[in-house]
């Protein structure tokens, strides 16, 4: 156990150490925020900063650092290493980037970013990236709760309408519509506050379970454990995401630099939230390493779990380590977070397309002209298969924040500030990012024979491309 306390200490030093380091090197000021000088009513609205700093908890996390970290589980308490030191130096750096660079720039999203640091090219490029991603987060995030709440139903004996799947999915896109057309400050301004602190809630009556049942947290050793034996790197490395770093997160962290009254905000809005997330990761993943019983000392009752469902593990996680009231925060958390995720993923959808063409959204009119077809576009990709459209979220949201890193990377080299905090999470995510495409199976499904050397070859390429352009901006 005493590898988990390390772990957990170096976060919360890391909060105040490492994100006061990264602070200091982006400088913020006292100059108005896009909150104060456009509000606007809709999305630039000023908010207090506690309530802030949880709704974009909420925002980035839902069941991310729960799902990501259980799965990272499977491969042993090595993940305890990647979610601590993934989330000091790579995912709050990260979503405080772009959060910070959003506030500069009048809270445009991070594709608009990407075209003013990267170039036009790379502008459309995450353009594309990130409504597609949007759009598979938005929709896994509703078909998933849709068909836990009629299995549930189901399970009580009710027949009938309500167990239906489809019923459940409509209500929850009609709920997205609304949410994503409305104010921020009306629903999610007042819901999410309230469903970030049962989030920490549960994480906490997670960890305080294990120990009060009895189960022990195994020390932190780097064996691959995964009872497939499936690689460490970089499968690990992707399946934890947002419990370590997550490109959804850059998608995100621009809807609460629109509300921001402070730039001095970023500190706890964004640092913090993602080290928070990183806590919750590690809570999980302890959870999974300690609950379940191994054969031959791998992971065999945690994969076996996960085989039903993650949902089904999270509830059974819960309920072994808080009973009754575990039931009821499992409930709560397999519904509700991933729908509180998915209805700003369609919400910053929407403002992509907007920065994009460069539509005002204060009209009613012209919010609706994006938010029907997004509805529509969400329907239609619910209809296809669950885990394929998992498994490439996957992999395209670690893609995402190895652009938003290097995006990044030449803000700080543009405005003289100390840019390494950001090219040397950028390039190990580059590695990550590319070797995954070579040999993960819904991609190209090459040997790591190929994909070891490509991943690393091209995230050398990458960091040579960047100096070069640093070299020819100074002379």
């Amino acid at each position: 156990m005493i590898s988990f306390f390390v772990c957990l200490g170096v976060l919360i030093a890391g909060y105040f150490v490492y994100g006061a380091i990264v602070t200091k090197i982006y400088g913020p000021d006292d100059r108005e925020t896009p909150a104060v000088r456009i509000n606007d009513g809709v999305d630039f609205v000023v908010m207090p900063k506690w309530k802030l700093f949880l709704i974009q908890l909420l925002n980035i996390a839902g069941l991310g650092p729960i799902y990501g970290a259980l799965a990272g589980a499977q491969w042993g308490t090595s993940v305890f290493l990647w979610i601590t030191i993934g989330t000091i130096l790579a995912g709050g750096v990260h979503d405080f980037s772009v959060g910070f660079m959003s506030m500069r720039h009048d809270g445009v999203s991070v594709s608009e970013l990407t075209g003013m640091y990267l170039g036009n090219v790379m502008k459309t490029i995450m353009r594309i990236f990130s409504v597609v991603l949007l759009l598979m987060v938005g929709t896994v995030f509703a078909v998933g709760p849709a068909g836990l709440i009629s299995l549930l139903i189901g399970n009580q004996g009710t027949t009938g309408l309500f167990t239906n799947t489809t019923f459940w999915l409509v209500l929850i896109l009609i709920y997205y519509f609304i949410a994503t057309f409305i104010p921020i400050d009306k629903i999610i301004g007042k819901l999410y506050p309230v469903f970030g602190i049962c989030l920490i809630v549960m994480a906490i009556g997670v960890a305080i379970g294990i120990f009060t049942h009895g189960y022990t947290i195994p020390e932190i050793q780097l064996a691959n454990l995964h009872p497939s034996k499936t690689p460490i790197w970089p499968m690990m490395f992707v399946s934890v995401a947002c419990g370590a770093i997550s490109g959804f997160h850059a998608t995100q962290s621009p809807l609460m630099a629109r509300c921001c009254k402070s730039e001095k905000e970023s500190h706890m809005v964004f640092y913090g939230a993602m080290v928070s997330e990183g806590i919750i990761a590690l809570i999980w993943a302890a959870a999974g390493s300690a609950v379940y019983e191994k054969t031959g000392g791998l992971t065999t009752g945690l994969t076996e779990m996960l085989s039903n469902g993650q949902a089904a593990c999270v509830y059974d996680i819960c309920t072994k380590t808080m009973g009754g009231v575990g039931i009821v925060l499992a409930m709560l958390g397999v519904i509700a977070c991933p729908i509180t995720s998915g209805d700003t993923a369609f919400r910053s959808a929407r403002l992509v397309i907007a920065d994009w063409f460069k539509i005002d959204q204060k009209s009613y009119s012209k919010r609706l002209i994006l938010c029907v077809p997004l509805l529509l576009a969400g329907a239609f990709i619910s209809q296809l298969n669950y885990t394929v459209v998992w498994r490439y979220f996957s992999w395209s949201n670690q893609t995402l924040a190895m652009i938003a890193l290097w995006t990044a990377s030449m803000y700080l080299f543009k405005n003289k500030r100390n840019y390494l905090i950001t090219v040397v999470p950028a390039v190990f995510m580059s590695a990550v990012s590319v070797t995954y495409f070579f040999c993960a199976p819904e991609c190209l499904n090459l040997s790591v024979v190929v994909a070891y050397p490509v991943g690393i070859i091209a995230a050398v390429i990458f960091l040579g491309i960047f100096i070069l352009s640093t070299k020819k901006r100074e002379s």
